[in-house]
């Protein structure tokens, strides 16, 4: 079998800012090695879900594991992307999809935090 990560992030106006989630993205593929990793959007940038399904499966995706790559527990992680799922079984019924988890509260994530606030005291000389 093989499976695919499909990286779902919101997606900005900006299509630089975007540029980020293809670096978490390539790091994911690294650390994993997963043969199968592509990313999504949500809104304002391409490609959306459906193609980012769509690509998976063009890769020869037998399981997709939709990964979103949002902190919290709003609006999309809780109602549109569950929908953005059942659209995407509708249309590859052969795939088998699984929504996971977002990022959300976690230990690494305040690791991350911290880090950047030691990096800014030390650029301003705060230290």
């Amino acid at each position: 079998m093989s499976t695919a990560l499909l990286i779902m992030a919101h997606g900005s106006r900006i299509a630089e800012a975007n540029d980020a989630v293809h670096q978490i993205a390539a790091r994911v593929q690294r650390m994993t090695k997963f043969d199968i990793v592509e990313v999504s959007f949500r809104e304002q940038h391409l490609p959306n879900i459906q193609q980012g399904v769509d690509a998976c499966v063009a890769k020869g995706a037998d399981r997709i594991l939709l990964v979103p790559y949002f902190l919290y527990m709003g609006a999309h992680v809780l109602e549109d992307l569950p929908e953005e799922l059942d659209e995407a079984r509708r249309r590859h019924p052969g795939i088998e999809m699984v929504l996971g988890k977002h990022l959300g509260v976690h230990d690494k994530l305040a690791e991350v935090v911290v880090e950047r606030i030691a990096e800014t005291l030390t650029e301003e000389r705060w230290h």
